[in-house]
């Protein structure tokens, strides 16, 4: 064939395949591609979807036990206990009880064998077995509040023994069981709530336990915590982020809060153990000291949400209030401070929270002590609610673990009414530009 031949023969058309080029949409490896890549975002997907229900699990789980223990720590059971006191070892004159000398004079009235008097005609000889051992406290109470009584035969409600209490609620012995089913027939039992859990303080009998002493001690340990580490960490971040200049010693400075702010709490306990009892000899157990040293704690928290915060405020804003002639300190008072303030805010809770939490460095300052009245001030003995519930797990009668439930509830509840004050008070302050 000759060359002009060869010419003029035809050229085969490519096939389809020689046609697609590997971006084709249409072609096998691509959709093959396409279809591995929408498997692996359902595979994410579902991981993600289990990872969320695990986590909503284990939080329900750590719910609903605590609510389930520490719902029946807000009831308490009551023993019906007649008295009369017209026949009881005891010789008051109800007029002197109306002197302000009441504390005085009933301290010295021996209740404590009233009370067993009563009780071992009403509930026989296991009498001891049945009602707290410091039911005469609440005769004491009664007394207090009408002292008629004491020429009267009066019906006292007053706490039943621990494990009568637990049998009540479906969790004791046989034999406690059995005591309370008799002492039910007779219609001597009842089961109301707590109030005393309420607005009593630390004491040895379960029965007798209350968290307003050391939820007090809490709030006044979160009041100077915040007093001193909220202006100090804002102005501190403020300076930093401003004012100073940018050098090697900002630079220490700034790698300096970061370290601070991932120190371990035990370490604050050990630098306010040093500095504040053993040199300036402050108050052991005070809420002035634990207020001081959680606010060491938090402040590297408060400084690194304000800088952060506060660089998020745009340069227009500065730049816009320097154009109509604002001074350098109105710009920061006036304009990036108030558009950082949720922000800032939002730091300062988080730091709050968790120095509400906090267990370790008031422990190694003192605030572990058993304190059966409510502090009055900063200065004297308190202690706080995580270390309370630290106190009542480590207790032998098993009547503190519902207590120990409650207390947690509580600290709960604290700590959401916090997170959710800090919410309003950022949706109250936010400003969109």
């Amino acid at each position: 064939m000759t060359d002009m031949a060869l010419d003029r023969a035809p050229i085969p058309s490519p096939t389809v395949a020689e046609t697609r080029t590997p971006t084709d949409w249409a072609a096998q490896p691509m959709q093959q591609r396409i279809r591995s890549r929408y498997a692996a975002e359902r595979r994410f997907r579902l991981l993600g979807l289990v990872a969320v229900l695990l986590s909503a699990g284990f939080l329900a789980f750590l719910l609903i036990t605590m609510i389930g223990n520490g719902a029946r720590g807000f009831t308490q059971t009551n023993v019906q206990l007649p008295v009369d006191f017209r026949t009881a070892p005891v010789m008051i004159d109800p007029a002197m009880l109306k002197d302000g000398n009441a504390d005085r004079i009933l301290s010295n009235a021996n209740l404590p064998a009233v009370t067993a008097h009563a009780a071992k005609k009403a509930l026989g000889d296991d009498w001891d077995r049945l009602i707290s051992p410091n039911s005469w406290l609440e005769l004491r109470k009664a007394i207090k509040a009408d002292p008629a009584i004491l020429t009267q035969a009066v019906t006292i409600a007053v706490p039943a023994a621990t494990e009568i209490d637990r049998a009540a609620k479906g969790d004791s012995s046989a034999d406690a069981e059995a005591a309370y089913k008799k002492l039910k027939a007779q219609g001597l039992v009842s089961t109301e709530f707590n109030t005393g859990f309420l607005t009593e303080s630390d004491a040895t009998d379960p029965t007798q336990v209350g968290i307003w002493g050391a939820f007090k001690g809490s709030l006044l340990t979160m009041l100077v915590t915040l007093v001193l580490s909220f202006p100090v960490g804002v102005l501190s971040a403020l300076y930093l982020e401003e004012y100073a200049p940018r050098n090697r010693w900002t630079d220490l400075i700034e790698v300096s809060i970061n370290n601070l702010a991932a120190v371990p709490s035990i370490i604050f306990g050990l630098l306010g153990l040093a500095i504040f009892l053993n040199i300036l000899h402050f108050p052991r157990s005070a809420a002035l000291v634990g207020g001081l040293t959680l606010a060491l704690m938090t402040m590297p928290v408060i400084v690194i949400a304000g800088r952060n915060a506060i660089k998020s405020v745009p340069p227009s804003i500065r730049d816009a209030a320097l154009g109509v002639g604002a001074s350098p300190v109105q710009v920061v008072f006036h304009h990036v401070l108030p558009l950082a303030l949720p922000g800032i805010l939002t730091g300062t809770i988080i730091g709050m929270a968790r120095a509400l939490g906090e267990t370790a460095p008031l422990l190694m300052i003192g605030m572990r002590a058993f304190i059966a009245t409510p502090p009055g001030g900063i200065m004297d003995p308190a202690t706080v609610l995580p270390v309370q519930i630290f106190l009542w797990s480590d207790e032998v009668s098993k009547g503190f673990v519902e207590k120990t439930s409650a207390a947690i509830i509580v600290l709960l509840a604290f700590l959401l009414a916090m997170n959710g004050f800090a919410i309003y008070l950022r949706n109250k302050f936010e400003k969109r530009w």
